[in-house]
């Protein structure tokens, strides 16, 4: 059954569910409830999440109890310089029992698909998760495998290691409906992690599922069936168009970045439970669906300026509409 297909639950539960399973994850994963909340609402709006942090701040494990916390099939692949495509869509194989040559499907065939250090495997590679993100389908020689529903693919990057990697190319980044940062906890936090790992005595682990495939995709119709004020669809526009006529930037954000800013908005919303838009919930994402999409003037970098600093100086510049834009369609 398609998305479409799939009869919408009410805001106030899809709030509800959201906040069970954030609660869920809290229970495994520290000091990262805003961007865990920021992926959460990005799947909801049938996004793909790119983490890019330096290693050992828990990423995979987030992505591990987020899928298990949602009830969806994980898999986990390490990205390498010698992966090659057939290695994420899969490939024919000579089946000796048939007699035939049949499709092996790779692990991308999942509901929440891990690529891990992305950007140390090629841009052919890379390529592969191209159609996967885009389409909810592979081709292999010709013939188009649908993937299962919902799909997602959570990737991470480190950002501050060069060698032996491959930076993702524009068409790539510009997939990630967001681009999120874990950064170091507080000692505090990082002292909890600690206490965390005696107490359960074992390396791993696990939480408690609280949504299933069916389920997710019942929350993402309800997301869809909210509508926005048209006075914040055009504040998300004005945003999008004002990285193009930045100085700074070479090239801004096309309309899919607008659109993934709004939809991320909309998905923020409706887990605080609110059937409406306002502007703090497109400024709130703004920097995650925005400032990977923008490409820097060389002038810009040597100046050490960052795509988030472009963002974050729009948001200072570009009138927002009224805090109740969006609540009379809904009083």
């Amino acid at each position: 059954m398609s998305q479409t297909e799939t009869c919408p639950i009410s805001v106030p539960e899809v709030a509800r569910l959201g906040g069970d399973v954030l609660a869920e994850v809290s229970t495994a994963v520290v000091g990262m409830a805003g961007p865990l909340r920021t992926a959460l609402a990005t799947i909801l709006a049938s996004g793909h999440v790119l983490f890019e942090d330096v290693p050992g701040l828990g990423k995979t494990l987030a992505a591990r109890c987020l899928s298990q916390a949602l009830g969806l099939e994980f898999a986990r692949l390490q990205c390498t310089p010698d992966l090659l495509p057939a290695d994420i869509t899969g490939s024919y194989a000579y089946d000796p029992g048939q007699a035939q040559f049949t499709f092996r499907p790779g692990p991308v065939f999942t509901g929440l698909f891990l690529a891990d250090e992305i950007n140390r495997t090629a841009p052919k590679t890379q390529s592969a998760l191209l159609e996967a993100m885009a389409e909810r389908q592979v081709t292999v020689e010709g013939t188009s495998f649908p993937l299962p529903a919902p799909f997602h693919v959570l990737a991470t990057s480190n950002p501050v290691e060069y060698e032996g990697t491959y930076p993702l190319p524009e068409a790539q980044l510009d997939r990630f409906m967001v681009r999120l940062a874990v950064g170091h906890l507080p000692a505090e936090a990082e002292a909890d992690v600690l206490t965390r790992r005696l107490a359960r005595r074992s390396e791993r682990a696990s939480v408690r599922q609280v949504t299933t495939p069916e389920t997710v995709r019942a929350m993402q119709a309800g997301v869809e069936a909210v509508d926005v004020d048209p006075d914040v669809v055009r504040y998300c526009v004005d945003l999008a168009a004002a990285t193009r006529a930045h100085p700074a930037v070479e090239v801004g954000a096309s309309p899919r970045g607008s659109q993934a800013l709004l939809l991320v908005a909309r998905a923020l919303a409706v887990l605080d439970g609110r059937e409406y838009v306002t502007p703090e919930d497109v400024k709130t994402v703004a920097v995650a669906a925005l400032a990977h999409r923008l490409t820097l003037t060389p002038a810009a970098w040597a100046a050490a300026t960052t795509g988030a600093d472009v963002v974050a100086e729009l948001l200072d510049q570009v009138p927002s509409p009224a805090a109740t834009a969006g609540r009379s369609a809904h009083a």
